[in-house]
């Protein structure tokens, strides 16, 4: 029988760079979770002179207690918002090693020396409880190894964790089993990691650097073999094995500059001291990296490596005179004919077989890679899902290996590698002798992948749901260019955007007014889910119609349009069925608007909501001023007298400031979210909660909000913000049109001349807004703003 288990105290050992990032991503998520370190083994002079000493509590807890500090520091923040910091308790390893006895789940992110470690792992044995989970963040030391000796029930508990930096930002999980591993466990930690730390796990076998460092690290050193045997330059090398073959803009070389040269060193030698022949070759240290490491040329820590800045220019480290010099790319005429493909697997597979440099240097490093991938098939994973996950996950590629095969053609591609005398893996042999052509399948709409002898299908967590997948099998209700209308099942619909990054037109604003006038019209439906799974949620209202119409001076036309968006939002909150809207990455201007009014927001933890429309020279024009004024009143205590002029300043700095939350919480902190909305911490799980929400206010007798009078600061409230604007300008941090554009958020926000108290109908705040939203969009200066933005995709100061 499967235990029930819960991990809701948690404790991280070692408070370097990972395991104070591991513990801010456990207090992200919620856990309670200790952090401690070793005693320090000496005085500083400086604490020597303050007459501290060994024993002060201060001191002894200095490791753990300086690594929390340094969380609010980092960039990017670990943290998703300061509240988290109250989960994190510090400590030592002395005088708090009895504390492990109450946590669920021990982590160890001490140094990677197998004895230090071994000896830490004796003295937890003997204060943990019973059945608590054990496991170690290392890199690359065996797992078994580390488990030598200790109780039945640490080994039975005791596995591989290996998170990937930063902490909250990268999804890899690597989960890595002993061969006493409980098999229970494993498959909880897996769950939990998905599940409750939003991660993407795989399961990873016990050798040397697992899976992703495995592969990664040996496509990174083959390519420093192949730049110089062929006499590619680092900025070469850089303009191709990046967003052109479907990698990170860090390609290759700056990679190694942002990861640390020091730090990939200590990764390679992992695998370089267990392996032996050619895959041993492969993994040597290159001499020039070596010396730029003696150099402390170390990379981005060190600010220089491969590259270096000097003032606004980006030089490269030309590898023969050891002098910097200006970057060059590769360009030739498959670059530009890559551009010209659609789809990533059409790009590489065109830039691969090219007959020129940049095809030289691409079959020379990718398929040196694919096929090591699949000698280690069953070696390092057991099957092909986990290493292109990890791959995908891990190191930012947007194809695994084995989906890069398939994307340059299997057949194709053996063929002309055993021409070149390559030996083909016998997996590989494998597939093409039973007649198969590629690595994964769609089968009757369920994808599936080759496992050594027919196609199974990918395993899926239920929560996960693939919005292309889930359309080719249920269809669509009604679509246009820019949004769609899909029965989401258990009587949800869904409203999909999709046009160009998610901006939104009359378009989007027709299939919503279609889905609101279904879930109205029938008892067949229980609410409205509004999500995609597009880059953002939405950058907000189509600002290149918007100027379009501005310059044509069609004063009437975007009258209408905004009217519509208004009348829209009002929908939203006013339909007697829930509309829960799920928010991710980029939620700004109209995209926050589409959320304020929602019964539900269900964001995730990189969901970055703002209110930016004075970078445009404009203001919200969708009721986006109305319902953050109106969410800040509703979140003052009640039976407190409130002061409105208070409320009215503190959402009118979020508006003309541009204020954008880094964090779904953070969006809570700034009132974005409310205390009942929601946050999905696995951004693959999202729109599962955001049904189960709309499913929940449902079945709990969701009713719609009733329609209030709106107390306004007026006249008073005005003045107060003006005040502030020109504050701000005199201080610098405002332009002179900004104070024009404060004006007019001003007036919504204090509802223009009026009495202090007075109480407005929502309308009136519509149709103030809408005015002040015309006036400033007729302007030159608005214009002006919004044109660069446009063509700089940055903020104009004018």
């Amino acid at each position: 029988m499967f235990m029930v288990r819960h991990i809701q105290k948690a404790a991280v050992l070692g408070s370097g760079v990972m395991g104070s990032g591991i513990a801010a991503h456990l207090a992200n998520c919620g856990i309670n979770t200790y952090l401690l370190d070793i005693v320090p083994p000496t005085l500083t002079d400086a604490e020597k002179a303050k007459g501290l000493s060994i024993e002060h509590p201060m001191i002894r807890n200095k490791f753990a207690n300086s690594a929390v500090q340094k969380l609010l520091k980092q960039k990017p923040a670990p943290l998703a918002t300061k509240r988290s910091l109250n989960l994190i308790q510090t400590g030592n390893l002395e005088d708090d090693l009895e504390k492990l006895s109450d946590v669920d789940w021990i982590i160890e992110v001490v140094t990677e020396n197998l004895e230090i470690k071994k000896s830490l792992y004796e003295k937890i044995d003997n204060v943990r409880k019973q059945g608590s989970i054990i496991t170690s963040n290392t890199s690359g030391i065996s797992i078994n190894a580390m488990a030598e000796g200790r109780s039945e029930d640490f080994q039975e508990h005791f596995l591989g964790t290996h998170f990937f930096n930063p902490p909250r930002y990268l999804k890899l999980l690597e989960v890595i089993p002993s061969e006493k591993t409980n098999p229970e466990v494993l498959a909880f930690m897996k769950q939990f990691g998905e599940d409750s730390l939003g991660k993407g796990v795989v399961i990873a076998k016990d050798t040397p650097n697992f899976i992703a460092n495995r592969i990664g690290t040996y496509g990174l050193l083959k390519t420093l073999q192949v730049m110089k045997q062929k006499g590619f330059s680092v900025g070469e090398v850089d303009s191709v094995t990046g967003p052109a073959i479907g990698r990170p803009k860090s390609a290759t070389l700056r990679t190694l500059d942002v990861v640390g040269l020091d730090t990939f060193i200590h990764v390679a030698n992992t695998v370089y001291h267990q392996t032996t022949g050619e895959e041993q070759a492969v993994f040597a240290v290159p001499e020039h990296m070596q010396k730029m490491v003696d150099q402390g040329w170390l990379g981005a820590k060190s600010g220089q490596g491969y590259f270096v800045k000097k003032g606004k220019e980006i030089l490269e480290l030309n590898l023969e005179t050891f002098e910097y010099e200006p970057t060059k790319k590769l360009k030739t005429p498959s670059m530009e004919m890559a551009k010209q493909q659609k789809g990533l697997a059409n790009r590489v597979k065109t830039l691969v077989y090219a007959d020129d440099r940049v095809g030289e240097l691409l079959w020379s490093i990718l398929v040196p890679t694919i096929v090591y991938s699949a000698e280690m098939y069953g070696e390092i994973a057991d099957d092909i899902v986990a290493m292109d996950e990890a791959m995908r996950w891990g190191f930012g590629w947007s194809q695994g290996p084995f989906e890069i095969w398939d994307a340059i053609g299997v057949e194709k591609s053996v063929e002309r590698m055993k021409a070149e005398g390559i030996e083909i893996p016998a997996f590989v042999q494998g597939l093409l002798d039973q007649g198969f052509t590629s690595f994964y399948q769609e089968f009757e709409g369920v994808p599936s992948y080759y496992n050594g002898t027919g196609y199974v299908a990918i395993p899926k967590n239920e929560k996960e749901i693939d919005l292309k997948q889930y359309k080719k099998k249920q269809g669509v209700l009604k679509s246009n260019s820019g949004a769609s209308v899909i029965d989401f099942g258990d009587g949800v619909l869904l409203l999909e955007f999709h046009s160009k990054s998610n901006a939104l037109g009359l378009d989007i604003m027709q299939m919503l007014t279609h889905a609101l006038d279904l879930i109205d019209s029938s008892d067949e439906y229980k609410g409205l889910v509004i999500g995609n799974q597009g880059k953002n949620f939405s950058v907000g209202a189509n600002l290149a119609m918007i100027l379009m119409e501005a310059q044509d001076d069609n004063i009437f036309e975007l009258d209408y349009i905004i009217k519509q968006f208004q009348q829209g939002m009002l929908r939203i909150k006013y339909s007697q069925k829930p509309v829960v809207a799920a928010p991710f990455g980029m939620t700004l201007g109209g995209g926050t608007e589409v959320c304020l009014p929602a019964a539900h927001i269900q964001a995730t933890t990189e969901t970055y909501m703002g209110l930016v429309e004075a970078g445009v020279g404009l203001l919200p024009g969708g009721g986006g001023n109305k319902e953050l004024y109106m969410k800040h009143l509703k979140g003052m205590p009640k039976g407190v007298e409130i002061d409105l002029i208070k409320v009215a300043i503190a959402v009118f700095e979020k508006i003309a400031t541009a204020q954008t939350s880094t964090s779904g919480e953070e969006a809570r902190d700034l009132n974005f979210l409310n205390f009942t909305d929601s946050v999905s911490v696995n951004p693959d799980h999202q729109l599962y909660d955001a049904k189960q929400a709309v499913i929940g206010l449902h079945d709990a007798g969701y009713k719609a909000p009733m329609r209030e009078k709106v107390p306004m600061s007026g006249e008073p409230g005005y003045a107060a913000l003006l005040l502030g604007a020109d504050g701000l300008m005199k201080s610098g941090f405002a332009s002179p049109y900004d104070v024009e554009i404060a004006k007019k958020i001003a007036t919504v926000l204090s509802g223009g001349k009026i009495p202090y108290g007075t109480l407005v109908d929502e309308q009136y705040l519509l149709d103030l807004e809408r005015k002040a939203f015309l006036e400033l969009v007729a302007q030159p200066n608005t214009q002006a703003r919004m044109q660069h933005m446009l063509v700089k995709g940055k903020p104009l100061r004018n």
